[in-house]
């Protein structure tokens, strides 16, 4: 997650609650998407592991970056049980939704990213 968005003067996706708005997203809309995501966060490693030597989260940033361009434009050494590309981009749509949505759905912690764009609630 903090790859897609990175900490820099605001936090990055996962200090910002992305973890836990995505938990209580796969117990609801995302419930669906419970086994795409299994499939896609293993063959994430699996590819790791056949790229790098390493599992995913053990790599530095600049090498999970690489992963994940490769992720990004389908060009995978393993096999995928999902279509890497789309798996990818639906992960960004995902994190990027939980960062800048309404902090009560369990995102956007503090609402920092939208202090971090200027929008201020209206009570």
């Amino acid at each position: 997650m903090n790859r897609i968005i990175p900490p820099d003067d605001f936090p990055g996706a996962w200090e910002a609650g992305i973890g836990d708005y995505l938990a209580r997203q796969f117990e609801r809309d995302l419930q669906f998407q419970l086994e795409t995501y299994r499939l896609g966060l293993e063959a994430v490693d699996t590819e790791s592991q056949s790229f790098a030597g390493t599992g995913f989260a053990d790599l530095d940033t600049s090498s999970q970056d690489v992963i994940l361009e490769r992720l990004e434009t389908g060009q995978v050494i393993t096999s995928w049980a999902v279509n890497p590309a789309k798996f990818f981009h639906m992960v960004i749509e995902h994190v990027m939704e939980g960062y800048y949505s309404d902090p009560g759905n369990g995102g956007n912690r503090d609402a920092i990213a939208w202090h971090m764009i200027g929008f201020e609630r209206r009570e």
